[in-house]
C-alpha cells in the first residue's frame, strides 16, 4: 500500500514473535510484550533457563494475556469437583488439556513445574493428547492459581463444558490390548514347547512330551476363550441374522484348529496344531488393533459442550457470581467478557456489542448489535463486556438445536467391511464345499485320512491374511496422510473416498485464510502523515475491521494523539489528529454526496474523509488460501463443485472465476440450510464430500458421506467430522483423493495374494499330508507376508507420489 515502509524488526527471545507493537530490552534480550519478559524472569530466577537450550525461542506468545479475575469461577467448590480427578483434602490430582504444547522445550518446563512454586508435587505431560497432570496439596495451591500459573507461562488449559462430563472416558482400548498381549504370550511359549516337534528331537520321556503337550493345551484356552471371544460373538451375531460375516469362516477355524488338536493331543495320534491357533489369533488382533487405531490428541466426534466455557459470570443482588453454565435459566443476567462465547440465547442488556457470528453462520464480517436487539448463542463478543437477559437456557440454544437434527445420529456406511463380507459368504461356502469334497474323496480309502483331510481344509482357509490385507493397507495410508496433516478418523474413511462424486466446499475459513484479508487503499494520493492519523484512529477502537485496518499499515504511530475522539456503532470513528478531522467508517456517515460510480464495490470496504472531504476507501477482501487454484484445476475434472456460505454475494465473481460457471453457489446459508442442500444432493445420487471449518458447518459435514475439517490448528476447536486437515494440507487434496484409489487397487492385490496361499495350502490340505511343522510355517507365512507386501509397498507408491 502507498506510503507504508517495512522495517526489519527483532524478534522476542521468549516466543519468536516480532516486537512490533512493543519492543522490551532486558539483559541485553529482546522481549515482545511484559509477559514474555516476566516468564523469563520467572525461569532465570529459578535456574531453569535450559529450557531456551532445548529449542530456539519455544515460549508461547504473550501478548495481551491479562488474567484479573478470568478464573475467578475456578474459586467455585462446585466447578472444581467438575474437573478433579481426585481430592482428599491434602493431595489432589487434575489433568488439562493444553493446546499449546508444542516441543521438548514445553514437556521439560510443564514437567519441572514443582521447582516454581510450592504446593505440587509432581507434573506429567502425554505430549501426543496435549494433557498435563499434575498432583497438588490444594491447601497450598488452589486450581485457581494453578491454571494462572500454567497461563502465565504461556500453557493456557482448555477448560470447556464438554471436559466436564468427559472426566471417566479412555480413548484407550485396554480390553484389546491385553488380548493382544495374551496371544503373544501363548505364542510364543507353545512354539518353545513345540520345538521338539518341528525339527524331530528324539529322547524326550513319553512323560515330558505329554507334560508338554498338555501345557500347551493349557496356554491355549485363554486364547481361545478370551482372546477369540470377539469373533465368536461377532460370528453367533451373523448367523442368527441370517448373515454370513467374515468372523464366521475364522471362527470355524479357530473351533476346528483346537478341536482337532485336543484330540491328536489326548489320543496321543499328533501334537497338535495349537502354536497356528494362537499365531492367527495374535496376527488377528494385531490387524483389528490397526485398523482401530486413530490419532489420540484429536477429537472428531465434539458437539457444543467443547466449544461452551464451562462457567460464566450471572448478576446476583448486582454483583458477578460465577456459576456453571449448565446451571443457567431463563430470566438470568449474565456478563459476557471481550473474546467469550455466549453460551445461551439473550436480550442485550448494554448499549452495544459487536458480535462475530463466523463460527456459527459463516459470515465472516462481525455484526452491531444496540440495546434491546436478539443475539443468538455461539457467537463471540469483541470489545467491552456486555451484559444478556438469558431468553433460552443452554440445551434450548439456537446452537444447541443444530445437535438435534438426525445427521448427529446417523452412523455412516463403512464399504469396505460390507465388500469383505461379501466375500467371506462365498469363501466359507466354497470351504466347506472342498472339505466335503475332500472327505467324500478319501471315504473309500481310509476314514483317519479323510477326516485329516476335511479338517486339514478348514485350518489351512481359514481367512487370516485375507483379514489382514485392508487394515495393513489403510492402516498405513492413515499414517501416510498423517504425516501430511490429513488425519482420518478410521481406515473406512478412505474406502468411501472411492465414491465421491461431488465435492462441497465451505467459503469462510476454508478456502479463505481465518485471519487474513486482503487490504487496498483506492482514492487520491495521500501524505504518509495521513497513513499515521488513520492508523492512530483506527487503533482506537475494538471493532475487527478497524483493527485489520490498523495492522495492515505498517507505520509508526508514537507521539500521535487524538482529540475529540467518537465512535458510533454500525457507522464509524471520527477524532481529530494532527489538527485535521479523519472519519473512518460506513459511506453515509464519511460523506453525504460522494460519486455513486466510485461508491460501488463487491468488497467491504472503510471510507476516509479529511476535513470532510472524501479522500477514498479501504477494500478488505478475502485472502484465498495459497494453492487453492491448483487444486480446483486438479479436481474439476473429475467431480462436481458446489460452494456454500454463510456470507453475501460480494465475492461471487471471483469464485466463479475460481471454481467455474458450472459449479453451484449458495450464498447467506444459515446451519439448516447447509444440511439440507447436502441432503439434496445425496437425493440425486451423489456421493458427498463436505469440507468446512466452523461449528456452521457441523451439520453439513456430519450429513455428508465424508466431512474434512480444515482447521489452522488441530488443537483448536473442530467440529464433528470424519477427518481433519490442516489448512497447509489443503493443496494436497488431489493427491490424498489420488492415493485413497491407489490403496484400494493394493488392498485388492494382497486379497490375489491370499488366495494363492490358500490354494497352495488347501493343496497340501487335499492330498491328507498336513503337518503341525507345514502348518506352523504356512499359516504364520502368509500372514506376515500379506502385512510385509501391502505396507510396503503402500509406502512405496506414497514415495512415488512424493507424500513422505
Amino acid at each position: 500500500m502507498a506510503g507504508m515502509n517495512k522495517v526489519e524488526k527483532p524478534l522476542c527471545f521468549h516466543c519468536g514473535d516480532t516486537c512490533d507493537r512493543e519492543h522490551i530490552v532486558f539483559e541485553e534480550k529482546d522481549f515482545c510484550c511484559n509477559g514474555c519478559k516476566t516468564v523469563y524472569e520467572i525461569l532465570n530466577q529459578n535456574d531453569l533457563c535450559i529450557y531456551y537450550d532445548l529449542q530456539k525461542n519455544p515460549g508461547i506468545s504473550l501478548k495481551s494475556k491479562k488474567f484479573d479475575d478470568k478464573y475467578a469461577f475456578l474459586d467455585n467448590e462446585e466447578i472444581s469437583k467438575l474437573i478433579l480427578d481426585f481430592n482428599d483434602g491434602e493431595k489432589a490430582k487434575i489433568t488439562f488439556y493444553i493446546p499449546s504444547i508444542h516441543c521438548s522445550s514445553c514437556i521439560w518446563l510443564l514437567e519441572n513445574l514443582y521447582k516454581l512454586t510450592d504446593g505440587i508435587s509432581h507434573s506429567r505431560v502425554n505430549f501426543v493428547k496435549k494433557e498435563f497432570s499434575a498432583d497438588f496439596n490444594p491447601s497450598i495451591i488452589s486450581i485457581r492459581k494453578l491454571v494462572e500459573l500454567l497461563s502465565t507461562l504461556g500453557y493456557e488449559p482448555s477448560i470447556s463444558l464438554e471436559d466436564s462430563n468427559k472426566k471417566s472416558e479412555k480413548s484407550i482400548n485396554r480390553s484389546l490390548y491385553l488380548k493382544i498381549g495374551v496371544a503373544a504370550f501363548a505364542f510364543g511359549n507353545i512354539m518353545l514347547l513345540s520345538f521338539a516337534e518341528y525339527f524331530g528331537f528324539e529322547g524326550l520321556e513319553m512323560n515330558v512330551q505329554r507334560f508338554m503337550s498338555y501345557l500347551n493345551i493349557l496356554l491355549s484356552l485363554p486364547v481361545v476363550f478370551y482372546c477369540a471371544s470377539d469373533y465368536f460373538k461377532s460370528a453367533y451375531s451373523g448367523l442368527s441374522q441370517k448373515f454370513i460375516n467374515i468372523d464366521v469362516p475364522i471362527s470355524l477355524g479357530i473351533i476346528v484348529l483346537f478341536l482337532r488338536s485336543l484330540y491328536e493331543i489326548i489320543s496321543m495320534s499328533g501334537p497338535g496344531y495349537l502354536d497356528s491357533l494362537s499365531g492367527l489369533l495374535f496376527f488377528l488382533l494385531v490387524g483389528r488393533w490397526f485398523q482401530n487405531y486413530t490419532y489420540q490428541g484429536l477429537s472428531f466426534d465434539r458437539d457444543y459442550k467443547s466449544y461452551f466455557p464451562l462457567a460464566i459470570y450471572k448478576y446476583v443482588e448486582g454483583r458477578l457470581r460465577s456459576i456453571p453454565v449448565s446451571q443457567i435459566v431463563k430470566g438470568d443476567e449474565i456478563n459476557v467478557r471481550n473474546q467469550e462465547i455466549i453460551p445461551a440465547d439473550g436480550i442485550l442488556k448494554s448499549s452495544r456489542a459487536n458480535i462475530d457470528y463466523s463460527f456459527v453462520t459463516g459470515e465472516s464480517n462481525p455484526v452491531s448489535k444496540e440495546i434491546g436487539e436478539y443475539i443468538y448463542a455461539g457467537g463471540r463478543q469483541l470489545g467491552e463486556s456486555i451484559r444478556l437477559e438469558v431468553v433460552k437456557p443452554v440445551s434450548q440454544s439456537y446452537l444447541t438445536q443444530l445437535w438435534n437434527n438426525d445427521a448427529f445420529t446417523k452412523e455412516k456406511n463403512q464399504n469396505f467391511e460390507i465388500l469383505i463380507n461379501k466375500i467371506s459368504k462365498y469363501f466359507t461356502v466354497a470351504v466347506l464345499v472342498i472339505g466335503l469334497g475332500g472327505f467324500l474323496f478319501w471315504i473309500d480309502k481310509d476314514l483317519k485320512t479323510a477326516l485329516n483331510a476335511m479338517t486339514a481344509v478348514l485350518i489351512v482357509a481359514c481367512p487370516c491374511a485375507l483379514t489382514l490385507s485392508a487394515p495393513f493397507t489403510m492402516g498405513t495410508t492413515m499414517r501416510i496422510f498423517g504425516n501430511r496433516n490429513f488425519f482420518i478418523k478410521n481406515v473406512n474413511v478412505i474406502e468411501r473416498l472411492l465414491n465421491i462424486t461431488h465435492i462441497v466446499f465451505d467459503k469462510t475459513g476454508t478456502i479463505t485464510y481465518n485471519q487474513k484479508s486482503e487490504v487496498n487503499y483506492e482514492g487520491e494520493l495521500v501524505m504518509q502523515e495521513d497513513f499515521r492519523n488513520i492508523k492512530a484512529l483506527a487503533m482506537n477502537s475494538t471493532h475487527p475491521l478497524s483493527r485489520l485496518l490498523a495492522e495492515s499499515i505498517d507505520e509508526n504511530i508514537d507521539n500521535i494523539s487524538l482529540e475529540k475522539y467518537v465512535e458510533i456503532t454500525g457507522a464509524g470513528l471520527q477524532a481529530v489528529v494532527g489538527g485535521y478531522t479523519y472519519k473512518l467508517g460506513n459511506r453515509d456517515f464519511v460523506v453525504q454526496n460522494a460519486h455513486n460510480s466510485f461508491m460501488t464495490t463487491d468488497a467491504t470496504q472503510i471510507y476516509v474523509s479529511k476535513n470532510e472531504q472524501l479522500l477514498g476507501r479501504f477494500k478488505i477482501e478475502n485472502k484465498y488460501r495459497d494453492g487453492i487454484q491448483e487444486v480446483v484445476a486438479s479436481l474439476k475434472s473429475k467431480f462436481n463443485f458446489s460452494i456454500l456460505t454463510g456470507d453475501n454475494k460480494t465475492e461471487e465473481q471471483r469464485l466463479i472465476d475460481l471454481f467455474g460457471e458450472a459449479s453451484a453457489y449458495k450464498f447467506k446459508q444459515s446451519p439448516q440450510q447447509k444440511l439440507n442442500y447436502i441432503v439434496e444432493l445425496q437425493k440425486s445420487s451423489e456421493n458427498v464430500l463436505m469440507i468446512g471449518d466452523g461449528l456452521n458447518d457441523a451439520g453439513a459435514l456430519r450429513q455428508s458421506d465424508i466431512g474434512i475439517s480444515v482447521t489452522d490448528d488441530t488443537s483448536n476447536f473442530t467440529p464433528a467430522s470424519d477427518a481433519i486437515m490442516t489448512s497447509n494440507a489443503l493443496r494436497y487434496l488431489p493427491d490424498f483423493m489420488d492415493f485413497a484409489h491407489i490403496s484400494h487397487r493394493i488392498v485388492v492385490a494382497a486379497f490375489i495374494i491370499s488366495f494363492l496361499y490358500n490354494i497352495f495350502g488347501i493343496s497340501f490340505a487335499l492330498s491328507g499330508g498336513l503337518t503341525p511343522l507345514v502348518a506352523a510355517i504356512l499359516m504364520p507365512l502368509s500372514s506376515i507376508s500379506v502385512v510385509v507386501f501391502a505396507t510396503t509397498i503402500t509406502n512405496l507408491m506414497a514415495k512415488i507420489k512424493k507424500l513422505i
